[in-house]
This record gives structure tokens, C-alpha cells and sequence, in this order.
């Protein structure tokens, strides 16, 4: 889609994923290496009590699901901005539903525009575990019209 036809208040509702603990534990040694995401013994002295999803592991799923099908599909050129909150943690075996919206708007330039997405993750008890809040840029519909090959 280019920026034109883009909305605010569109609304992408994304495929359930369940958190994976073989996939979670290699996540987490490779980028987030906290005990407290990968020590069953350490965590179960935790708050938590057993070992949590690192934040951007938790995004990265469902953002897994959200990029191929995005606002913008072949004509988003990137994003720029990211921002993340975490409200309660994600477990091995939760199952996590999420929905993107558009909620902002934003012309550029005479060649593209900015969206603002905001994705929601809940857990399978409809507990709020993460929203962000990320910009794409995205063609306008003039930015191709009058090319050629060559």
C-alpha cells in the first residue's frame, strides 16, 4: 500500500504464537543472557518464580507476524522509531495474541510519509505484557509514477 492509502485507525489483527522454550532459552544465551531468562534455579528465587521471556524476544515475535503482512508491504522503506513498554512478564508456554493499529500520520516530503503502528500483546489471560510504538516511512503513489527502466 502506498502512504495514501493508509489510515489511521487501520487495523491489523495478528496469528496467535506460543512461546517456545528450546526458541526462547536460545534467544535469550545469544542476546539477553540475564539469569533470570535462562537459569531455572536462579529465577524460581525470583518474583517471577520461574524463568520470563526477555522484552525484545516477546516483541520479536509478534513482530515476526506483523512484518510480512505490514501497513506499508512493498512500498516501506523503514522504520525509524522505537519505543516499548513491558507490563508483565511472558512465560514458556503462554500464548500470545496481538493487533496493530495505525494511530498517527505523518507527510514527509513530496516523496514519502511516516506511520506510526502500535501493536498491543496480550497473554491467553487477556493480560496487556507489551505495547510499542514504532515508525515506518512509506512511498507516496508520485514517488514511481514516470519511471522507467533504463
Amino acid at each position: 500500500m502506498f502512504y495514501e492509502d493508509i489510515k489511521v485507525g487501520d487495523e491489523r489483527i495478528l496469528p496467535p504464537v506460543t512461546v517456545d522454550r528450546e526458541h526462547m532459552l536460545a534467544f535469550s544465551r545469544q542476546y539477553n543472557g540475564a539469569l533470570c531468562h535462562v537459569d531455572d534455579e536462579f529465577a524460581s528465587h525470583t518474583r517471577a518464580g520461574q524463568i520470563t521471556a526477555p522484552g525484545i524476544y516477546t516483541f520479536a515475535l509478534l513482530w515476526g507476524e506483523y512484518a510480512p503482512n505490514n501497513f506499508g508491504q512493498e512500498h516501506d522503506i523503514g522504520g525509524s522509531d522505537l519505543e516499548m513498554k513491558f507490563f508483565a512478564p511472558v512465560f514458556v508456554g503462554d500464548t500470545l495474541r496481538a493487533r496493530a493499529y495505525v494511530d498517527e500520520k505523518t507527510d514527509r516530503n513530496p516523496y514519502n510519509g511516516a506511520i506510526w503502528v502500535v501493536m498491543e500483546v496480550y497473554n491467553q489471560r487477556d493480560v496487556l505484557v507489551l505495547r510499542s510504538r514504532s515508525s515506518s516511512v512509506i512511498l507516496k503513489r508520485d514517488t514511481l509514477a514516470g519511471k522507467s527502466n533504463g
